[in-house]
């Protein structure tokens, strides 16, 4: 369902799932009925049933505007021994009205988040993005500055609801001489935990500029070893055309 409020427009589903969530070994909610809330566009947050709230809300002092939620009370978050302040928020007069008797808690004041019985990382799985990795025999060769620092074959394409296509390619055909090991990690709700290079071309650095998801999630096992990087930034030829740089939040 979407509900349009003066400022703009928010979707709210109610989702079939299980969903908690724990601060160290404690359970702070615990819901079959959870909302589903597209706050921006690209993903949901969750949103519990009040009565599905196990810790305690204690309240925080303090208001938080939303253009399109209203008015939102903060609390802190107890449970055992642990406290988390201004964890979680309620919009008790807001112009949606499904969400005057959820609770939003915060997806980074949690530990761990379970989706019926499976983690989740980063935020809530959106329903309606969907994960597709295809084997082919394109031609892929990747240019920064004019220089070729990948060429391949037999690139693995993922296709993600709403991001330009992701071309993986065995990390041989990439110029290994050019790559130094990042520190970077990044975590995706599809694909697991990623790690990074800088790539190093005609004396400049461009940092965090190729990764690799070494042991990806089930839904994304064919990309396990393989290395992307941004068609936004860089040059990629496919079958011999160069392609427009396409636009999205990682441009």
């Amino acid at each position: 369902m979407e509900s349009t409020s003066p400022q703009g427009r928010v979707r709210v589903e109610v989702s079939p799932k299980r969903v908690r969530a724990y601060l160290g070994s404690h359970l702070v909610a615990d819901t079959k009925h959870p909302l589903l809330v597209w706050e921006v566009p690209y993903y949901p947050s969750y949103y519990f049933p009040v009565d599905d709230v196990v810790g305690k809300l204690v309240p925080a002092g303090t208001l938080e505007h939303s253009p399109s939620r209203g008015d939102a009370e903060l609390f802190d978050v107890e449970v055992g021994d642990r406290t988390v302040p201004a964890a979680a928020k309620r919009y008790p007069d807001s112009p949606i009205p499904q969400l005057r008797d959820a609770v939003r808690i915060s997806w980074s004041a949690m530990d761990e988040w379970l989706e019926e019985d499976e983690p989740v990382y980063v935020h809530p799985r959106d329903p309606y993005t969907r994960v597709d990795v295809l084997g082919s025999t394109r031609h892929v060769e990747i240019r920064i500055d004019g220089v070729t620092i990948a060429d391949s074959h037999q690139p693995r394409i993922l296709f993600e609801t709403g991001l330009p296509p992701r071309y993986y390619l065995p990390l041989t055909d990439f110029r290994l001489e050019l790559l130094t090991p990042s520190s970077a990690e990044t975590q995706c709700p599809y694909k697991g935990t990623a790690t990074y290079w800088h790539v190093d071309v005609n004396g400049k650095r461009y940092g965090d500029f190729v990764w690799m998801y070494r042991s990806p999630l089930p839904e994304s096992q064919k990309i396990a070893g393989l290395v992307a990087t941004y068609n936004e930034k860089v040059d990629l030829y496919l079958d011999g055309e160069l392609q427009d740089r396409p636009r999205s939040h990682f441009s």
